[in-house]
């Protein structure tokens, strides 16, 4: 378990705040607005109305209680630049900031952020991806060219085997499960392939899209 400030209730600070909830973290927010504090209240261990950029303020969270700081401030980046940047004087362990652009990643880097995250920019990717062909069922990303995904076994594998299919040598990709109640990971190169499986497999993005459409 994990202790997390989350800094902004905005959508963003929101559904982070929540899913870590579900997660089983402890997690403290933070806004200037009653309002949406007042939102988040059911799912967040505490809460406090206050501004971020007041350092007295931010000094009397107990910044260093925290095992990272997620700066989730939306429509003011001037906000969240000196928000980052007062963290990062007070000694943040962690800090992750959000960003709009590259040059806000830039500015938000050089004043103490360890991560920044592009949310409209992933859940975009992801969407795009996720929706291109029916055949891709989720999708997680390692990166710009690497993702894990959820796919239909195509119909040129049915009745094969991941041998015959030659599917690491041919297609560039590694299967890593087939899903069906839970993952089964205990699969071999003499595992059939069958038409209405679920497979995760690990691979370059545009290779899976091509796969898929098979």
């Amino acid at each position: 378990m994990k202790n997390v400030l989350i800094i902004g209730a905005g959508r963003f600070g929101r559904y982070s705040a929540k899913q870590l909830h579900d997660l089983g973290h402890q997690v403290m927010i933070v806004d200037r607005n009653e309002e949406k504090i007042n939102e988040v209240l059911s799912y967040v261990t505490t809460a406090e109305i206050g501004d971020s950029c007041n350092e007295v303020f931010l000094k009397s969270l107990g910044i260093n209680d925290y095992d990272f700081c997620l700066v989730a401030i939306g429509d003011d980046f001037v906000s969240s630049l000196e928000t980052t940047f007062l963290l990062y004087e007070l000694g943040a362990k962690q800090i992750i900031a959000r960003a709009n652009n590259e040059n806000q990643e830039k500015l938000l880097l050089r004043s103490g952020a360890n991560h920044v995250v592009f949310p409209e920019r992933q859940l975009g990717r992801w969407t795009a991806i996720r929706f291109s062909t029916d055949s891709i069922l989720n999708y997680f990303s390692l990166g710009d060219d690497y993702g894990i995904f959820e796919m239909r076994t195509p119909k040129k594998w049915d009745g094969k085997t991941i041998r015959e299919n030659d599917i690491r040598k041919k297609y560039g990709i590694t299967i890593l499960a087939i899903k069906g109640a839970d993952y089964d990971f205990e699969i071999g190169i003499d595992t059939v392939l069958k038409k209405g499986q679920t497979l995760l497999v690990l691979g370059k993005t545009e290779t899976v899209q091509h796969i898929a459409l098979l």
